[in-house]
């Protein structure tokens, strides 16, 4: 690591204060994070295994919903082991190729995920709006094609962010980062030059897949409400909400908790540090902990599926 005039050229090793501001009671915040995360890992495994092994649920809704759950351990996977280092064993360092790629691997999991939830989104438009052609439209190969098109829609176009930083940021201020992960602003605001092209990039990046997404969930939805209220019978009505409400909450907590962080790293000097970025650690663990508990009670056909897994069939016959 080369310093010259008090800037750091290239620093080969970065270092996570945590929460800033917080720093005293780190150990503490570890923990309730530490459940979100074994919760989350436990639930969305517990989908997945019980959508694997049962051939009533190897529907397109169920398939999404397996995609949701691996993306949600794969993020928060990314997030949580380095973050309790830094909380409870005072490990703040990270090499900064680890730190980059730390960097992608969240940003791109976020994309996925956005990307999941717009293929829900999509899913139940069909269903609900033009059910005769369902199962028609969102054949296996279609699946296929949207798991490796939202997956690669992601990654490459995070991909860039990483090169921007190695190959256009050479000069840092400082090698200590106001974050308990590698987050994009978060690396970028530490170097001496011109990071407009970061910015705008990362902007870009944004709008393309988040901005994109929601406006067409947005879109589906809307279509779909017209549709149930033309509905003649108030039951036909309540059921196809009913079906509709557990991925109106997952949108919601995602869609809110992400432009909420987004704009608060670029336009919320305002707000304490503390409180930004303790609400950038719920956004990446609280989607990841909720999924697997909404879907779980409000979706019959998982909630059936785990009493039996947990209860006897004796018992459930009682």
């Amino acid at each position: 690591m080369l310093i010259f005039n008090g800037s750091v050229f290239m620093p080969s090793v970065l270092t996570l204060i945590g929460i800033p501001g917080l720093e005293s009671v780190q150990c503490w915040i570890g923990i309730p994070f530490c459940i979100m995360y074994v919760t989350a890992v436990i639930g969305n495994s517990l989908i997945l295994v019980i959508i694997k092994y049962e051939n009533s649920l190897h529907k397109p809704m169920y398939i999404f919903l397996a995609m949701l759950g691996a993306t949600d351990i794969a993020l928060s996977t990314c997030i949580l082991p380095k973050m309790l280092g830094v909380f409870w064993f005072h490990l703040p360092e990270i090499s900064f190729e680890a730190c980059l790629l730390q960097m992608w691997l969240i940003h791109s999991f976020q994309g996925i995920e956005s990307g999941v939830l717009l293929a829900m989104a999509l899913d139940r438009y069909v269903a609900i709006c033009d059910p005769l052609r369902h199962a028609t439209v969102f054949s296996q190969q279609l699946l296929t094609y949207i798991g490796v098109g939202v997956t690669l829609r992601a990654a490459i176009l995070v991909a860039p962010c990483l090169l921007l930083i190695k190959c256009h940021l050479k000069l840092y201020r400082t090698t200590i980062i106001s974050h308990s992960y590698c987050e994009h602003m978060a690396i970028v605001k530490l170097a001496i030059e011109d990071i407009r092209i970061n910015k705008i990039y990362g902007l870009f990046v944004a709008f393309t897949i988040l901005g994109f997404d929601i406006i067409f969930i947005t879109l589906s939805y809307v279509q779909i409400f017209i549709t149930v209220f033309r509905l003649p019978q108030k039951e036909a009505q309540f059921k196809a909400f009913n079906t509709c409400i557990a991925h109106i909450c997952v949108f919601l907590q995602f869609y809110l908790l992400a432009f909420f962080s987004f704009f608060t790293h670029r336009f919320g000097s305002y707000i304490p540090p503390c409180v930004h970025i303790l609400l950038s650690n719920l956004y990446l663990l609280v989607p990841p902990f909720l999924n697997p508990i909404v879907y779980g009670v409000k979706t019959k056909q998982i909630r059936n599926h785990v009493l039996k897994m947990f209860f006897s069939k004796k018992h459930l016959d009682h």
